[in-house]
């Protein structure tokens, strides 16, 4: 049984010791009390493994961590989660940061909504070096009472913005072994069971830009982040359907949009079958009149003449060009 009050902060970390040092300590200077900090080093090459101990020597009882090979953050997280004992889980990345009364306000918005899984407030956005400044991140300042359907335009808020209920998250599932998008695809699992959103209405947390290695980094045209996007993409499309989300809500039609564009990626990045995969389940996605359309036609016909790697390559030609234009009319 999970530990009454206590507050579980996971965070998984490949190669950013110094980094990790500053989230480390953004949790351990909360006002809130019980805590605990489970850190999984995902494979580390460098002196990460060092910082670990270091912290975990400066926070015994605090502090614990388990080193895994190298799985990517999703796997990392599970390890971590599979070693929380906390009432509510927070999952951090090592580049963020949480602001001190996160966690005092969040536990107390969840303990006066009890119809409430997840709590969430603004996060700022910034560079590393740069002043932060109040201006939440998308849509974190907005009041949203569910996850869905909003969650289909975008996942709106970072990692570190959300507190969850553990109940809610052992509801939801063990996290994917992808790479790329499982931080969207997780949530909108999440989003499915139908869970309530309590806001608070402060800043609870910054998201930092910096020059390191980012595992988002090109993932419109590398091959293997494509193939996770587009496996993270289907399992979306999948938790939207089981929560009764239609083809016609306005959401379903945005996705099904980026379903087509992900579809033209894959293609031009030689993946034919996700290629192919994505483009009938943006057809499944769209409303009837729509799925009948020219472009769906043209397209599927281009594809079946020329393959879906070159069709694909000749659409992200055509919206390069398009791109180009637009930049040029507004200048």
């Amino acid at each position: 049984m999970p530990t009454e009050g206590l507050v579980s902060t996971i965070i998984p970390v490949y190669n950013r010791g110094e980094m990790l040092r500053l989230a480390v300590g953004s949790v351990l200077g909360q006002t809130y009390r019980p805590i605990e900090i489970i850190i999984i080093d995902d494979g580390s090459t460098d002196d990460t493994p060092r910082a670990i101990a270091a912290l975990a020597a400066a926070a015994p009882g605090v502090v614990r961590s388990a080193r895994r090979p190298n799985g990517g953050p999703g796997a990392a997280r599970q390890s971590g989660l599979d070693m929380a004992r906390g009432e509510f889980i927070q999952f951090l990345d090592s580049d963020d940061r949480l602001l001190s009364d996160k966690f005092r306000l969040q536990v107390a918005a969840l303990r006066s909504r009890p119809d409430c899984d997840v709590a969430y407030g603004k996060t700022r956005h910034y560079r590393e070096g740069d002043v932060p400044r109040d201006e939440p991140l998308k849509r974190t300042g907005e009041v949203i009472g569910t996850m869905f359907p909003a969650f289909l335009r975008s996942r709106w808020w970072s990692t570190s913005t959300p507190l969850f209920r553990r109940s809610v998250i052992d509801r939801a599932g063990p996290w994917t072994s992808l790479r790329n998008e499982e931080d969207w695809e997780f949530d909108c699992r999440v989003a499915g069971l139908g869970v309530r959103l309590a806001y608070c209405d402060a800043f609870v947390s910054d998201t930092v830009d910096h020059d390191c290695e980012r595992l988002s980094a090109n993932g419109s045209s590398d091959p293997a982040k494509l193939r996770d996007r587009a496996a993270a993409h289907r399992l979306i499309l999948g938790h939207a359907r089981a929560a009764g989300i239609g083809c016609g809500a306005p959401e379903m039609q945005h996705f099904a949009r980026e379903l087509f564009l992900l579809a033209r990626q894959c293609g031009a990045a030689g993946l034919p079958a996700e290629a192919r995969m994505l483009f009938d389940l943006s057809r499944a996605a769209s409303t009837p009149e729509h799925a009948r359309g020219l472009d769906f036609r043209v397209y599927g016909l281009a594809a079946r003449l020329l393959g879906w790697q070159t069709t694909g390559w000749l659409a992200a030609a055509l919206d390069r060009l398009r791109d180009g234009a637009r930049v040029r009319r507004r200048a």
